[in-house]
């Protein structure tokens, strides 16, 4: 049974925060609710303010942007996976965007969790978090002080603990469109509704070689990873199964998984070895494609 709260509908980010500031610690931020009503109705927390962003206008859109021949999606905190998955502008610029967003969960997290509560939870076991790590994605945070932008590889700092301020409100993921000579893939192995493991690849090609390679995984531990150490390892080979396997073998040795129902911390590993390789394979062949049309 949830005990007793207040739910308060700002019309803008600047009143949520100021809000957010006001209750302090006995306040949330309140999205699609999906993880934080669970953990309030199992009484492991407890807000008595609860801020609805959802009265906030915008904050649920996909635009296209061009500035200086770079061009970016902007991703709405609110989207939920479900409208991610069926947006026509996601599935024409990013379309592996979409496709993972229709893989998230069940139909019901679908239909109302939301991007930003999922990434701002800093539930582990994310699929939004490790493609978005890979892809380079922006996060920009909003308060009462400002706006500010944070890298995914600086937002997820530990276990359900992002680099998002107690009063700051997630208002849109930047995530830019890749160029003709990239490529992005996704792997998952999953046995229950949240996943085991988690890869994501991005693959640049230049004259045929591998100009710059990101490799992200997630699910095994507290945040998704990117393997630094296979990255560089890549850069400047050729797009080769024998490349690939020996970078998947240094992201299975960086990763510390543990023992828990989503598998053994052995088994985690294999599965690492055994994604990586193959999110990077795939990840090359369609930048191999692209650069080909």
């Amino acid at each position: 049974m949830l005990a007793p709260f207040r739910i308060h509908e700002p019309t803008t980010v600047r009143d949520a925060s100021r809000l957010l500031l006001e209750h302090g610690d006995a306040a949330a931020i309140y999205a699609g609710g999906t993880e934080l009503l669970l953990l309030m109705k199992d009484g492991l927390v407890h807000y008595p303010h609860l801020v609805n962003i959802k009265t906030i206008a915008g904050l649920d859109q996909v635009a296209l942007q061009d500035e200086n021949g770079s061009r970016t999606l902007t991703l709405g905190p609110l989207l939920t996976h479900r409208a991610l998955a069926r947006s026509a502008t996601l599935r024409e610029q990013a379309p592996l965007i979409a496709q993972v967003a229709e893989r998230v969960a069940n139909a019901r997290v679908r239909a109302a969790g939301t991007l930003g509560g999922n990434l701002c939870f800093g539930e582990p076991h994310s699929d939004p978090a490790t493609l978005l790590l890979a892809w380079d994605a922006v996060m920009e945070l909003t308060s009462t002080d400002g706006s500010r932008r944070v890298p995914a590889i600086s937002f997820f700092v530990g276990l359900l603990q992002t680099a998002r301020q107690p009063h700051e409100v997630l208002t849109s993921v930047a995530v830019p469109l890749l160029p003709a000579h990239a490529g992005a893939a996704y792997e998952k192995f999953a046995l229950h509704e949240r996943p085991s493991v988690t890869v994501a690849a991005v693959v640049y090609l230049r004259d045929g070689a591998i100009a710059q390679a990101r490799l992200a995984v997630g699910s095994v531990g507290p945040t998704p990873l990117r393997i630094g150490e296979a990255e560089e390892a890549l850069a400047g080979d050729r797009p080769a199964e024998s490349a690939f396997s020996h970078a998947a073998a240094l992201a299975a040795r960086t990763v510390s998984p543990v023992d828990d129902l989503y598998g053994s911390a052995e088994y985690k590993r294999h599965l690492v070895r055994v994604l990586a390789a193959r999110a990077l394979s795939a990840a090359s062949e369609q930048a191999a494609r692209r650069e080909r049309a």
